[in-house]
């Protein structure tokens, strides 16, 4: 069976001078680049920490290797993840590859219902898509494993796919047509399995992995501790093919696998400059996350995205997790037509489709709303957190044969209630997902519509 592989960089760090020997501006130019290039693994661990790692945390989900169904979609009080989706009912699993490979189902459904099992290393790059675009719908055995894995594989496997990372996320999404479509997904949501490779095949288990003391990691974490989960998180992560300058760079500023940070070597001042160089970069990569305006282009294949380490990083930020455009392209509204932010305190805005210019795909589509500074869902009276393409049959047209949306925090007129999208009374923006999107779609042949201001 021919497997995907993955080749590791094997480039030794050069030798490199002390870090005392630089001045301020060169230690806060490498301190700038160490944390764009780890940011993206640090923001990932954070999410798999909550779900995995953090048993009775309010976003737990069960232990490594365990596949959780969630059998809702997100809202409001879901905050583990920055701008979700919440169109399709959810199955995660955190993977812990070191001992062993792990063995994930996926049942065999209807034609026309989209799922998929996003497979994403720490680095947050996507690197396969078992489901519906790449398998179609049949179902099938899928072995998961860690990089340079060499092993028997069972008979009747579908694929194997090699993560380069030993830690990584998996995010099964589940197509919902309607409310009253909920207890279908729960029958297909129960067929998803997941197994360590030895329970699967009935064969003695390999050595367990060799125990981590797991480093607690929250928001406040990511800004006090930084580094320290930096250096934590890289013995779970081989450095591609490229990175070799960047792990260069780490080991510098004295993050190295398996070293303390800050090692006694290291000055109070190079400390201070470092721990200041968080704040100013995570605002840079928070500002430029704020200027992505679709998804095309910023997340993908570890290929891909290769050297492309501040446009990871933003991802990260602006919406970790994020579909390759194959999969799903994402259209980011941040501001209207004229070009301003959107702001739900006064602001009121429309946007309309012209007949027969409705989003092309082959699945679905949406339109999802969050607030800016906390990157959610926004609570809304009406429970409303976006307007999609199961509800069309309920959306109203105008007398020329348009669908507009209105987009702001106040009900609209009541006749205008089911084409509402409720705002936050504060900034926020809008994304719309086109998933399974149409070559019209990727080749700029059908336009996103504006948000236009009224």
């Amino acid at each position: 069976m021919k497997r995907r592989t993955f080749l590791q960089g094997t480039a030794a760090l050069m030798v490199l001078p002390p870090l005392q020997v630089f001045a301020q501006e060169d230690i806060k130019a490498a301190a700038r680049e160490a944390y764009i290039y780890t940011y993206p693994l640090v923001k990932n661990y954070l999410t798999m920490y909550q779900y995995a790692l953090e048993p009775g945390g309010g976003q737990y989900k069960g232990p490594l290797n365990t596949l959780a169904n969630i059998a809702k979609v997100y809202t409001p009080e879901d905050t583990a993840i920055i701008t979700p989706n919440s169109d399709t009912p959810y199955s995660f699993i955190v993977f812990d590859l070191r001992a062993e490979p792990v063995m994930v189902t996926m049942p065999a459904i209807e034609k026309e219902r989209y799922y998929s099992l996003q497979l994403v290393d720490l680095y947050t790059n996507n690197v396969d898509y078992p489901g519906t675009r790449v398998d179609g719908n049949d179902g099938g055995d899928f072995l998961i494993t860690g990089p340079g894995w060499k092993g028997d594989v069972p008979k009747g496997i579908k694929r194997v796919i090699e993560m380069p990372t030993t830690l990584a996320m998996g995010l099964v999404r589940t197509q919902l047509f309607s409310p009253d479509d909920l207890e279908k997904v729960k029958e297909i949501q129960a067929g998803y399995k997941a197994v360590l490779l030895s329970a699967y095949a009935g064969t003695p288990a390999p050595a367990a992995p060799e125990a981590v003391d797991w480093l607690p990691v929250s928001d406040e974490l990511m800004v006090t501790n930084y580094w320290p989960l930096a250096g934590f998180l890289l013995q779970f992560a081989p450095p591609y093919p490229g990175d070799e300058t960047q792990r260069e760079n780490l080991a510098r500023l004295g993050i190295r696998e398996g070293a303390t940070w800050p090692g006694a070597d290291m000055s109070p001042d190079s400390v201070t400059l470092m721990k200041e160089a968080v704040v100013a970069t995570e605002k840079e990569i928070r500002d430029e996350a704020g200027r992505l305006t679709d998804s095309s282009k910023i997340f993908g294949t570890p290929e891909f995205m290769k050297g492309q380490y501040m446009v990871r990083a933003a991802a990260a930020q602006g919406g970790i997790y994020g579909n390759s455009v194959q999969e799903a392209l994402y259209v980011i509204y941040a501001v209207d037509a004229k070009k301003a932010p959107l702001e739900g305190k006064t602001g009121k805005y429309t946007l309309t489709f012209a007949p027969g210019a409705l989003p092309p795909v082959d699945a679905f589509w949406s339109l999802t709303m969050y607030d800016r500074p906390k990157q959610l869902l926004v609570d809304n009276p009406i429970d409303r957190y976006l307007i999609n393409s199961a509800m069309l049959t309920d959306l109203k047209e105008n007398d020329k044969g348009e669908i507009v949306l209105y987009l702001q925090h106040e009900s609209p007129e009541a006749e205008l209630e089911a084409n509402w999208l409720p705002t936050p009374a504060e900034n926020f923006y809008a994304v719309m997902r086109l998933y399974l999107p149409k070559a019209e779609a990727l080749d700029g042949r059908w336009k996103p519509p504006l948000i236009e201001p009224l």
